[in-house]
């Protein structure tokens, strides 16, 4: 097992004692308000909001040790014609985590990302600098509804 972290999992203690004297209680106050801020804001930010980005509080360090935070957008469409994403400045190689879901109106679906070949039986889509493309491969449920979530790395 690797110790080689970046960080520990947020700790957010369960009890404290509190000393009797007034200067030693503030600073023992003003290390729980540490400590609580850290854990709170160390936790992944679970909102999908539909076409209005949102940050995610996951950190990436790709490049020089230069912590960069990602975004992430729900889109949704009732076929797979292409849908113009509307992301300002963001680069193909950016997008770090994909995924999806669509329903033929009876059963669930899981999409596919990554592919720009078509797949037997299933929908797969990839993301250009511009669109989110579906393919649709021979077989696969006709969508009455996907949801498509993307997540990208912001600008360093």
């Amino acid at each position: 097992m690797s110790t080689n972290f970046i960080n520990q999992v947020a700790y957010l203690r369960t009890s404290r004692e509190f000393p009797e004297e007034l200067h030693q209680f503030t600073v023992e106050v003003g290390k729980m308000y540490i400590d609580i801020a850290n854990a709170v804001n160390a936790r992944t930010i679970g909102l999908f909001p539909i076409n209005r980005p949102t940050q995610t509080s996951n950190s990436f360090f790709v490049s020089q040790n230069r912590r960069q935070q990602t975004l992430r957008q729900v889109y949704t469409a009732t076929t797979t014609a292409s849908i113009n994403h509307n992301i300002i400045g963001v680069t193909p190689g950016q997008f770090i985590n994909c995924f999806g879901s669509y329903t033929d109106g009876v059963n669930s679906y899981g999409l596919i990302y990554g592919s720009n070949v078509a797949i037997a039986g299933q929908i797969s889509f990839y993301v250009t600098s511009t669109q989110i493309v579906f393919l649709v491969g021979a077989g696969a449920p006709a969508p009455t509804s996907l949801i498509v979530v993307i997540e990208w790395l912001s600008a360093p």
